[in-house]
């Protein structure tokens, strides 16, 4: 019997891959024809935002081996999936997107400009996601979980229909009409711009609204409708970086159990999961943010992986990105061939953490460049020509120590506007973007953008119907698919 199945799976898998090269409808029908009697009724969404091939190896190289004759990746839980797919990410104004309109695709099967949510090329015609197609259809239980704030583009477009991504307060009040059972992670943006609270309206549509830790811990499926925010934020609203978090911190695995905690039923339920600071790092070129969220979401999906083992037959678990952000590299020309990114350990915060504690000293007033040194030795292990240090590479050459003096200069005259200044800082506080640059460079890591690109995104499945999921497609694709398994319309 097994030996049978096996030889169905290749046979399916070969026509899926001559399929799947036209990205044909028919290629979703082929598949389909084995996994029909899949029906997973559990099904997790994680979207690591930002995040592509680079991404996730560099975090696989970080936790890795690299000594002469043994390198050896240190693999992520979703890498091991045993479907792989890959999705191509342009939208209907781009080849290289935004997260609206990739997490349209994503979430409701069609494409749209950058920048609009949940509504088509006319920016007018509005569908219905995956997650409202199971809620009204199939009666799910449906959760949306984000590091980042809930009214930002990707969970949005899972619940929201709006011509602009900046129209928060708006999206929120769809947040609230939208009925889902479970909100957590990030707070909101512009919660008090309009004539009451968004945390108001969401606790007159029958939300919990809670950001207390205990409250939080003991959340479970007789708790109602939930908005859980992290009782930890950093200024702009959404969780910490990995990197700069504390054992002690709710992290995005502890809001993924906690939402099976209150999504679990007999019916079903569906769960978005996105990490959405990994693509904040790659905006900002810091691949020690960038890897240390991405580890900290594959964590979140083991916990899915967890339940999964307890529900073989009726979970599914999809992993992606929306997009690739960065244009993040493994390899750098000044280090040719090799990498060390043993290096990177020497960073010990974010660049937002660092600029906070920056700025903290320019705001005193006399903050000398040698007061700098001092911050940069301790926070990046990095020290000036001719000083020493127990790793010959942290020690900065003269074209380094130039550039972070040029840096420090910048940063206290405000000079960032120029068009040298636009490309050696993308837009950050020139001090720490500089030194994410140093000590990634100095590692074997490169940058091409503080922008998206247009790199394919590959797509992990594991579970019920997750050989559907095989092959190259349109990034629509994956809502289709989803529907065609859940038998949704």
């Amino acid at each position: 019997m097994k030996t049978r199945k096996a030889i169905m799976v290749l046979s399916v898998l070969l026509l899926s891959l001559s399929l799947f090269a036209n990205g044909t409808t028919e290629t979703r029908e082929a598949v389909i024809e084995y996994t029909e009697d899949a029906s997973p009724k559990y099904i997790f969404m994680f979207i690591g935002d930002g995040m592509s091939s680079p991404q996730t190896n560099a975090a696989q190289v970080f936790g890795g081996v690299n000594k002469p004759g043994r390198i050896e990746l240190d693999k992520l839980t979703f890498t091991q999936f045993p479907v792989v797919g890959l999705q191509y990410t342009q939208d209907s104004t781009s080849f290289c997107p935004d997260s609206a309109s990739t997490a349209t695709s994503l979430s409701s099967g069609y494409k749209t400009h950058s920048g609009v949510i949940g509504l088509g090329v006319d920016r007018m015609t509005a569908g219905e996601t995956i997650a409202e197609k199971l809620k009204e259809q199939k009666d799910f239980k449906i959760g949306i979980v984000s590091t980042v704030t809930l009214n930002h583009a990707t969970p949005a477009a899972y619940y929201a229909h709006i011509a602009s991504r900046n129209d928060y307060y708006d999206i929120g009040l769809q947040m609230a009409e939208s009925g889902f059972d479970y909100f957590a992670g990030g707070s909101l943006l512009s919660a008090e711009e309009g004539d009451k609270s968004l945390y108001d309206v969401l606790s007159d549509s029958g939300y919990l609204v809670t950001n207390d830790r205990d409250t939080i811990l003991s959340l479970n499926s007789a708790s109602g409708k939930v908005y859980a925010i992290s009782p930890v934020l950093q200024d702009d609203g959404a969780m910490k970086y990995a990197v700069d978090s504390t054992d002690d911190e709710i992290q995005l695995k502890d809001f993924v159990r906690k939402g099976i905690d209150v999504l679990y039923n007999e019916n079903g339920f569906f769960m978005m999961v996105e990490s959405g600071k990994i693509d904040w790092a790659g905006h900002a070129n810091d691949a020690v943010a960038n890897i240390h969220d991405t580890l900290a979401f594959d964590e979140a999906i083991e916990v899915a992986l967890e339940f999964a083992m307890n529900h073989p037959e009726e979970t599914l678990i999809v992993v992606t990105g929306d997009h690739e952000t960065g244009g993040m590299t493994i390899g750098y020309a000044q280090t040719g061939y090799n990498t060390a990114f043993d290096i990177l350990e020497n960073q010990k915060c974010s660049y937002v953490a660092f600029d906070e504690m920056v700025n903290a000293k320019i705001e005193e007033g006399n903050f000398s460049f040698e007061e700098l040194m001092s911050m940069v030795n301790e926070y990046f292990g990095l020290v000036a020509p001719g000083e020493e240090s127990p790793v010959e590479a942290l020690v900065l050459d003269e074209y380094e120590y130039a550039r972070l003096n040029k840096a420090y200069n910048d940063a206290l005259s405000g000079n960032t506007d120029g068009y040298e200044e636009s490309l050696l800082y993308g837009g950050y506080n020139p001090i720490s973007v500089t030194l994410t640059h140093i000590i990634n460079n100095k590692a074997g890591i490169g940058w091409t953008s503080y922008a998206h690109t247009g790199l394919p995104v590959p797509v992990y499945a594991f579970g019920s119907g997750a050989e559907l999921f095989y092959g190259a497609y349109d990034n629509t694709e994956v809502a289709k698919r989803l529907m065609s398994l859940t038998d949704v319309e």
